[in-house]
């Protein structure tokens, strides 16, 4: 089951006001024999360019999503550069971050490289790729295209 955090008052940029809707999705879906293990949550990205403070509230969601609730998520990733330049540069910075952060899934635009890249790297880093072996094999296929 897949769940977008916000309720009938909307999003709230205050990530206490989101994981109390998180808390809620998840103990509606166990009314209806929904394990947690089964609920994947969208924190809802919503555009830095519109809201400083919205990058940072989304990272604590995702955190705290992973780390106190123990579910696996997912996002828009490009929502949060929508209207500024260089879109795919922030998307990939974003990535990194988010993936830090407990981030399990992403709908992303699998061409942009950048963006590919950085969520391999940052798997790596964050201990998700094991031995580095995605990463290695990754590299390996780029040098035998060219």
């Amino acid at each position: 089951m897949v769940a977008i955090c916000h309720d009938d008052s909307g999003i709230s940029n205050d990530p206490e006001v989101r994981i109390k809707v998180a808390r809620k999705i998840i103990e509606r879906a166990a009314d209806h024999g929904i394990p947690a293990v089964d609920v994947v949550l969208d924190p809802v990205v919503m555009p830095v360019g519109a809201d400083n403070e919205s990058g940072r509230a989304v990272f604590e969601v995702i955190r705290r999503e992973h780390e106190e609730l123990g579910v696996n998520t997912v996002c828009g990733a490009s929502n949060v550069s929508f209207g500024l330049p260089e879109r795919r540069q922030l998307n990939a910075s974003f990535l990194s971050m988010m993936v830090g952060c407990g981030l399990t899934a992403a709908i992303v635009n699998p061409l942009h490289e950048e963006v590919m890249s950085a969520i391999a790297g940052a798997e790596v880093l964050a201990g998700r790729d094991n031995m580095c072996m995605r990463w290695i094999k990754r590299s390996r296929s780029k040098r035998e295209k060219t």
